[in-house]
């Protein structure tokens, strides 16, 4: 009876499909285990991590910090996956889709099986909401209206079935609106979304909310009644019984909590730590894991955005000379252990010995500057050295969100002094620095970007995001020529030959100096209590560090042989130090 049923499911299915609809996943195709989890995996237990600074709101769709990705993400849920290794996209809340031949048309089927925390079916019904949601003017939804407002208001044509048309052909239509993360309408639709922040008693995903200590911790309980937990992908993936998020506004405070035992699992971002306070006992006798991991995630972007939309930063000769004026170099060497590589391109990853980069790092020039500087109008008041230009002093305020960041704003403070620019440095919390930036509030800033194998070049580069409130043009960054590079990548399918227009894109951008450029790291430093199962490549192929809260898994036997080796002052086999991905990944 059950066979002759999913039979005539999918008949309906294929009769609903237009001619020359392609069906997805395709005839044959079967969910298999996750490569990289390991089947030693134990469920149990619990992993505490450091989560950065407590975000405004644990609505990833109005707080994208982080921290907010692992919570959110784990409690809700998207329309289709990615494939860990090849990226792919593959079946989530929806079993099937469907693309026109036009590549303009989406129809998904959400899995019968897909459930609510509450019992209740994840429905089409959800999956509107959500999308109406998001687009609404009111909320502060910015960097997610991108992707999405293209796109017509969906139409349902059953309770688990949805059909999005796209005014225009994008090769990310399919990933914006099948990476749309669905909440349920029937508990959140009644309430003012710029206000559901912390309370998520509905959920679809393997974790939710078990208990919260605002300010200082989060921690996610997993589900035994999750509606995909048996499926043969998650099996070895998401093993911790409870994954503990504790939050501290400094990274430092949070490494000497790391060393009392208070945290579990310490991603290193000071080369400080990593090089001159991983040595003693719980490091010399291997009670605390040391490892540097290679994969292939894409280069993350770090530097300092300068607010183009109005003076001293609306001209690209001030641009260049606060670019020349900082010494990363210096930085690199004698605060950071010279760890780091220097920036030359705002997405390093599309240079390889086949495409090489069209310039070096650019350098630490005082004379240079100066010079733009001066062709820039300014010149120096003989009085007190300080740069002027209509009268009007060269002062600009650092808004800065990471007391860590001091040390650094010291060295630039210091170089801008000798030119004639005053730097004043406010210094403000997380939230606080979120809502400055949701409105362009600031004149220069630092921040980090993750990035993607799939590159879209519009949030952060083109004219019409220059203006968007929460958007992520955070400098105000507006080129005809870009506009018109990210227009003509949007139709075009094949990956490389996107990523050879994003690096004429790249050209145009670096050239205008938006940000000044700082360093990257192509590894990850990890620091962790020697209690966990990893799988041998530790983490995945394309994600960071966060990976080793799905991948990792307690174990118990050896948090026993840790707590003995202590007591006993033995030490513990050590562990591999470097970790290459495509030396360990064994299909």
């Amino acid at each position: 009876m059950t066979r002759t049923l999913c039979v005539l499911a999918s008949i309906v299915l294929i009769a609903t499909l237009a001619p020359g609809e392609e069906f997805f996943p395709k005839e044959g195709w079967k969910d298999k285990p996750n490569p990289l989890a390991s089947p030693n995996a134990q469920v149990g237990g619990e992993m505490v991590v450091f989560a950065g600074q407590f975000p405004n709101s644990l609505n990833y769709y109005l707080d994208q910090s982080m921290s907010n990705a692992d919570v959110f993400g784990s409690m809700f849920e998207s329309l289709l996956a990615t494939d860990p290794m090849t990226m792919d996209y593959v079946p989530a809340l929806a079993n099937r889709w469907s693309i026109s031949e036009d590549k303009k048309t989406f129809t998904f089927w959400i899995d019968p099986k897909a459930t609510w925390s509450d019992g209740r079916p994840v429905t089409a019904e959800d999956v509107k909401w959500t999308f109406e949601t998001v687009l609404d003017p009111k909320n502060l939804t910015g960097p997610f209206k991108v992707g999405l407002e293209t796109f017509e208001p969906p139409v349902i044509l059953d309770e688990r079935t949805v059909r999005f048309t796209n005014r225009e052909v994008h090769w990310r239509n399919l990933g914006e609106i099948g990476g749309l993360v669905v909440m349920p309408k029937h508990a959140y639709g009644n309430q003012d979304f710029n206000l559901v922040n912390l309370d998520f008693p509905v959920v679809s995903g393997p974790y939710r909310i078990g208990e919260i200590k605002e300010g200082t911790y989060v921690v996610m309980e997993r589900r035994e009644d999750y509606w995909n937990r048996d499926a043969p992908s998650n099996r070895g993936t998401g093993n911790f019984q409870r994954l503990k998020f504790k939050f501290f506004a400094e990274r430092q405070n949070a490494y000497e909590a790391f060393k009392k035992g208070e945290i579990d699992y310490y991603p290193v971002y000071t080369s400080r730590i990593w090089v001159q306070e991983t040595a003693g006992e719980p490091f010399d006798k291997n009670w605390i894991v040391k490892q540097k991991v290679t994969t292939h995630e894409p280069t993350r972007l770090q530097g300092y955005p300068m607010n183009m939309r109005k003076p001293p930063f609306d001209d690209v000769r001030v641009r260049k000379a606060m670019a020349l004026l900082f010494n990363r170099y210096k930085m690199n060497e004698t605060i950071m252990y010279s760890q780091y590589k220097m920036h030359k391109a705002y997405y390093e990853d599309l240079y390889d010995a086949d495409h090489p980069c069209p310039r070096e790092p650019l350098p630490f020039d005082k004379e240079a500057a100066r010079k733009l500087l001066a062709e820039a109008g300014w010149t120096a008041n003989p009085q007190t050295g300080i740069l002027e230009k209509d009268g009007q002093p060269f002062v600009f305020r650092m808004l800065e969100r990471d007391p860590s960041f001091s040390k650094f704003n010291a060295v630039y403070a210091e170089d801008l002094k000798d030119v004639g620019i005053e730097m004043i440095v406010d210094q403000k919390d997380w939230a606080s620095w979120v809502k400055d930036m949701d409105a362009f509030n600031f004149q220069i800033t630092s921040c980090a970007w993750g990035s993607a194998v799939r590159k879209d070049p519009e949030p952060m580069w083109s004219s019409k995001e220059a203006e968007r409130p929460s958007g992520t043009n955070y400098p105000g960054f507006k080129n005809a020529r870009v506009d018109e590079l990210t227009d003509k990548q949007r139709a075009i399918f094949d990956l490389q030959e996107r990523n050879g227009i994003l690096r004429e894109i790249e050209r145009i951008v670096y050239d205008d100096h938006p940000y000044v450029l700082s360093w990257y790291a192509d590894y990850t430093r990890l620091l962790y209590w020697n209690k966990f199962g990893t799988p041998p490549t530790v983490l995945s192929k394309y994600g960071d560090e966060r990976a080793a809260y799905w991948y990792w898994w307690y174990d118990p036997d050896g948090d026993a042989d840790l707590q003995d080796a202590m007591a006993s002052g033995r030490a513990l086999p050590a562990r591999e130090y470097d970790i290459q991905f495509d030396e360990k990944f064994k299909e």
